[in-house]
């Protein structure tokens, strides 16, 4: 959830940033040029006020007072071109130079300088010219006022001035608002980090607890955190439901427990009843027979109900094990049992180490064991292998019997759950259930796959790195 608020947090604020940023270093790159063209419309002004009277011009040698303000204006303007390198004229309105510096230097026919030397003849100054970018290095900033005599526009001053200058510290100003700009994003960024954890934490704490219980740590809960009210209410809450929903699972652990333990004493007076009745019937009575059947089948389920209770309830006693050893005794023990029914039971259990609780690991391969030698019929062949990769050690038991559908398969292991086609094999469908509880109690697990051409392939996984905690149950 962090990496897709994160970004979407950071996009916000860097769009808040550039609309701010952007206006800003516009308005900067206008105050510039308009601090620099109010300077030369000054100029423009002080070189209009000596050309007011200079309107004629000069003839021969005549030097008057207008002459002599002709020199002064001619004076004025080149010292200004020397001194600030801007070209600057005082032009008739039919364009001709009344003076101008350099000398190389003359009215434009078009462009920028004609325009303003346009406008200013109808009596306006250039107060508005285009905006130059610090990128627009061939662009010069021209200003023209105009010379105004007994209320008649009579020549118009033009200045034409480079921009490096202004340009640069446009730049500059851009650059400064550049580095704000960055450190504002980092400061956002780092904000927007700070936000995100708090008002994740909870979330992800949340998250974690939910798994823990999800793979059977009912005891999990959610530890006191930072965050929103909202989410520390919302903690609360989910404690107070993982508390009630552990309650419920226990007090029904308990009565099943209780109950199978309970009901198993008068079952066993009954059977006893049973046999002594037995023999005062004749021998081979068929009904008596099919009583002591059932009332076997009776303590076989309360026995089984007993072991999953118990085994629900159990806590992991871990060890690096060795499987194949393992494994290898589990098939020997059951080697007896395989020949009685004509199945060969074949075994490869090379040595392999894994975290597991050597007595419940026991307990679940006598159960998926018993379960393939039941289904394989006389003369097929079951076998149990063992191999292992980095994380894991795998005992894989395949067996040649009917197999199960894909319907089947997702409810093998349900307890009491039998196929239809096996009703009258002998069991209480209880076997894997408490495989499965044995084994999630080490962190370990049971799948079921089909076996070509038939048959049922259970693989039996425990995790060949010690896991942090074991869970309290399934």
């Amino acid at each position: 959830m962090r990496t897709r608020l994160l970004p979407l947090l950071i996009v916000l604020m860097a769009a808040v940033l550039l609309a701010l940023g952007v206006p800003l270093a516009v308005s900067l790159a206008a105050a510039q040029q308009q601090e620099v063209v109010v300077d030369r419309i000054d100029d423009a002004a002080r070189f209009a006020s000596l050309a007011q009277f200079v309107t004629d011009r000069p003839t021969g040698s005549r030097v008057g007072p207008e002459g002599q303000r002709g020199v002064t204006l001619r004076s004025e303007l080149q010292q200004y071109d020397e001194v600030y390198g801007i070209r600057a004229g005082v032009f008739y309105r039919d364009h001709s130079a009344m003076a101008h510096a350099p000398e190389t230097w003359y009215l434009p026919a078009k462009g920028e300088g004609r325009d303003a030397f346009e406008e200013a003849l109808l009596g306006r100054r250039s107060h508005d010219p285009a905006q130059i970018w610090p990128w627009d290095s061939k662009k010069r900033l021209v200003v023209a006022s105009p010379v105004i005599r007994d209320g008649d526009v009579v020549a118009v001053v033009v200045t034409d001035s480079p921009t490096g200058q202004m340009r640069s510290k446009t730049l500059h100003g851009w650059l400064v608002i550049g580095l704000g700009e960055a450190a504002a994003m980092l400061l956002a960024v780092g904000a927007a980090l700070r936000l995100t954890g708090w008002v994740l934490k909870p979330v992800r704490i949340l998250d974690a607890t939910t798994h823990d219980i999800a793979t059977g740590r009912l005891n999990a809960r959610v530890a006191a955190a930072g965050g929103p009210p909202e989410l520390r209410r919302l903690a609360r809450s989910f404690n107070e439901m993982a508390d009630n929903v552990e309650d419920v699972l226990e007090q029904q652990r308990a009565f099943v427990a209780d109950a199978s333990h309970q009901l198993r004493n008068p079952l066993s007076a009954l059977l006893l009843r049973i046999e002594l009745l037995a023999l005062e019937l004749p021998e081979g009575n068929e009904e008596i027979a099919s009583v002591r059947t059932e009332g076997k089948r009776l303590a076989q389920v309360l026995d089984d109900l007993l072991d999953l209770a118990l085994a629900e309830h159990a806590q992991a006693d871990l060890r690096l094990t060795d499987i194949g050893a393992l494994t290898a005794e589990r098939v020997a023990a059951w080697e007896p049992v395989a020949e009685l029914k004509g199945v060969r039971l074949v075994g490869d259990c090379p040595a392999t180490t894994a975290w597991a609780d050597p007595v419940t690991l026991s307990s679940a391969l006598d159960a998926v064991i018993d379960n393939a030698l039941k289904f394989t019929p006389e003369g097929e062949r079951v076998e149990v292998s063992v191999t292992s990769n980095g994380e894991v050690s795998k005992v894989v038991v395949t067996d040649a019997g009917p197999g199960l559908t894909d319907e089947e398969l997702t409810r093998i292991g349900d307890r009491f759950w039998r196929s239809g086609r096996h009703q009258n094999i002998k069991g209480s469908g209880l076997g894997l259930s408490i495989s499965r509880a044995l084994l999630s109690a080490g962190g370990g697990t049971i799948a079921y796959t089909h076996h070509e051409p038939h048959g049922l392939t259970v693989t039996v996984t425990v995790p060949r790195v010690r896991p942090e905690r074991g869970p309290s149950g399934i």
